[in-house]
C-alpha cells in the first residue's frame, strides 16, 4: 500500500514543505530511503525499526520504500523520523490516511518511542502558517506557538501520536506564550553606573548605541574595555517584535535557544574567543550553520584582544558589515542568514600593552607597534565608524564612589529617543538607524553647512581618511546632533565626530 504524509525539513533560516512517500510491497525484506537524504537521514532507518518495535508495532518483512519529495533537495537532520514512522504505521492500515495527511509532523525518535526536540520549530511554524496544523515535540511546542494562524500539538510519544491520530484521545492544541522574558532587563551586574571614570568612553557607546555603529576601543590591560563592551546591550532599546521574530529564527535554526525562552526579547551579545575558525565567526561548515554574526544578529558582537584573531577571519567580517546578511553557498543550495549586529573589538596600543600609558613604560619599539597595529586590515578599521581610547583609570578613582554615574536605563532612553527620530526620518527608505544608511542617502539626510564641509575636507586630507572613512564621519555626526535633538548637522557635531577615528589620526600607523 501507498501512503501518504507531510514533514517539514530545513534549508538555511527557511522550512520547506516535505511529501513523505511510503511504499511497502512485495519482495525481499529492505528498507531504502530515496531523495537526497543525509547521513542522519539514512541512519534513521534503525532508529524507526528500533522506535516501531518497542512501542508494540512490527516493522513488516516486506520491501519499504520512502520517498521524499521534492527528491532534488537535500534532506538533512533526524526530524524527518516521525513522519516516516507514522507513514509506515499509514501504510499498513494501522493508521487512516485522511487522518495523517492533515497535519505536518516533525519529531526524531529515540528507540523507546520517545519524541526528541529537533531545530528550526520557528521556522516550520511559520511554513504552516494558514496552511496545516503541526505536531512536533513537546519541548518544542512553545516555540512554534510564536507564530500566529497556527495549530501547534506538542506530542512526547510516538504511541501518543498513534492514539491521537485513531482518534482515541482527543486532541488539544498548545497555549500560545508570547510573555515578555525576563532577559530584556539588564543584569544589575552590567549596569553603566557599575564603570568607574571613562566618561569619554561611555559618551562614546552611547552614540555608538543611538545610531547602531561599529566601535574600536582601545586601551592597557585592565582599563575596563571588556567591562565597557558588556555593558552595551543595556543601553540598546528594548527589540522591536519583528526583531525578536527574526532573531529567535536564527537561534533556533542555530540549536542555542533556551528551552524555556520560547522568543527572545533580548539583544544578543555574542563574544567568541580569539581562536574561533572563519566558520564558526561567519557561518558554514560541511552542514552550514549560522556563524557568531548571525547568532549577534540585532544585538552586539564583541572580539576581545581583535588582533589575536587570524587576519583571514577578521576580514571575513567585511560583507557582513556592509551587506547585513550572510550568504553561504554550496554545491546543491545557497543558504542566506542575516548578520545585521554591532560590532565592538578591543585592543592594546602595543604588543607589551603599555604604549600611551602614563604610569608603566612601554618597551616596544615603533616598528613592533606598527606590525602589531597593522594586522587590522585598513578595510575592516574603515567599517568601524568609532575609535575610542580606554585609558587606565587611577586608583584613587576605583574605590570611590561616584554619585553622578548614569544607570543604565537613564542613556537607554535617550538612546531609544535618538533611535525613534531616526526610524521616523528614515522610514520612507526602510532604514531604521544612521549606521545603515547608504551613500545614496548621506545627500539626503547628511546636508552640512559650508563651515562642517570645510572642516570635513581638511580633516579628510590632513589625516588621508578614505571615501568610506568619509560616509562614517558623516553618519556619526547625524547620530550626535539627533542625541542633541539637532535637524542639522554643525561643526560642532562634526569635530566630535572626527575626533572618534582616532586610529586614524596616530602617527604610528
Amino acid at each position: 500500500m501507498l501512503a501518504k504524509v507531510f514533514s517539514a525539513g530545513l534549508l538555511g533560516l527557511d522550512a520547506h514543505l516535505i511529501e513523505v512517500e511510503v511504499d511497502i510491497g512485495g519482495g525481499l525484506p529492505q528498507f531504502s530511503i530515496v531523495g537526497l537524504p543525509d547521513a542522519t537521514v539514512r541512519e534513521s532507518r534503525d532508529r524507526i525499526r528500533a522506535a516501531l518495535k518497542n512501542t508494540g508495532f512490527a516493522l513488516p518483512p516486506k520491501k519499504i520504500t520512502i520517498n521524499l519529495a521534492p527528491a532534488g533537495l537535500k534532506k538533512e537532520g533526524a526530524g524527518l523520523e516521525l513522519s516516516m514512522a507514522v507513514g509506515i504505521l499509514v501504510a499498513e492500515g494501522l493508521i487512516a490516511q485522511d487522518a495523517a495527511r492533515q497535519y505536518v509532523l516533525v519529531g526524531e525518535l529515540s528507540l523507546d518511542g520517545r519524541i526528541k526536540p529537533v531545530r528550526g520549530s520557528l521556522s516550520i511554524g511559520m511554513l504552516c502558517q494558514h496552511r496545516r496544523p503541526l505536531i512536533l515535540p513537546m519541548e518544542n511546542a512553545r516555540e512554534a506557538t510564536v507564530v500566529d494562524h497556527v495549530d501547534v500539538y506538542g506530542m512526547r510519544t510516538l504511541t501518543e501520536v498513534v492514539e491521537i491520530l485513531n482518534g482515541k484521545q482527543p486532541l488539544t492544541p498548545v497555549a500560545a506564550d508570547r510573555q515578555p522574558s525576563t532577559a530584556t532587563v539588564p543584569r544589575i551586574e552590567d549596569d553603566f553606573a557599575d564603570v568607574r571614570g571613562q566618561q569619554q568612553a561611555k559618551h562614546a557607546l552611547e552614540v555608538a548605541a543611538a545610531g547602531g555603529h561599529n566601535v574600536l576601543l582601545i586601551g592597557p590591560p585592565g582599563s575596563g574595555k571588556t567591562m565597557l563592551a558588556q555593558r552595551l546591550p543595556g543601553i540598546l532599546p528594548q527589540l522591536r517584535p519583528q526583531e525578536a521574530l527574526n532573531t529567535t529564527r536564527v537561534h533556533s535554526v542555530a540549536g542555542t535557544l533556551p528551552a524555556d525562552q520560547p522568543l527572545i526579547t533580548a539583544r544578543p551579545f555574542r563574544a567568541p574567543h580569539h581562536n574561533i575558525s572563519e566558520a564558526g565567526l561567519i557561518g558554514g561548515g560541511t552542514i552550514p550553520r549560522p556563524g557568531e554574526v548571525s547568532l549577534a544578529h540585532n544585538g552586539v558582537l564583541f572580539l576581545d584582544e581583535v588582533l589575536e584573531f587570524k587576519r583571514s577571519v577578521l576580514d571575513g567580517l567585511r560583507q557582513p558589515l556592509e551587506d547585513g546578511t550572510v550568504t553561504i553557498t554550496r554545491a546543491n543550495a545557497t543558504m542566506q542568514y542575516p548578520a545585521r549586529f554591532m560590532l565592538v573589538v578591543a585592543m592594546n596600543p602595543c604588543p607589551c600593552g603599555y604604549y600611551g600609558d602614563r604610569t608603566r613604560e612601554c618597551l616596544c619599539t615603533p616598528h613592533q607597534i606598527r606590525r602589531y597595529r597593522g594586522r587590522l586590515s585598513g578595510p575592516l578599521r574603515d567599517r568601524l565608524d568609532i575609535h575610542m581610547e580606554v585609558p587606565a583609570v587611577p586608583v584613587s578613582d576605583l574605590g570611590r564612589d561616584d554619585p553622578s554615574a548614569e544607570r543604565s536605563d537613564a542613556v537607554r532612553k535617550r538612546v531609544a529617543d535618538a533611535r525613534h527620530i531616526q526610524a521616523h526620518r528614515h522610514q520612507a527608505d526602510n532604514v531604521l538607524t544612521n549606521a545603515q544608511l547608504k551613500p545614496r542617502h548621506l545627500k539626503k539626510y547628511c546636508q552640512i553647512d559650508p563651515d562642517g564641509k570645510l572642516l570635513l575636507e581638511q580633516a579628510v586630507t590632513h589625516l588621508g581618511l578614505s571615501a568610506r572613512a568619509y560616509g562614517r564621519i558623516l553618519r556619526v555626526a547625524r547620530t550626535i546632533a539627533d542625541l542633541a535633538d539637532s535637524t542639522a548637522i554643525t561643526s560642532k557635531h562634526l569635530s566630535e565626530a572626527i575626533q572618534y577615528r582616532n586610529m586614524d589620526r596616530t602617527t604610528l600607523l
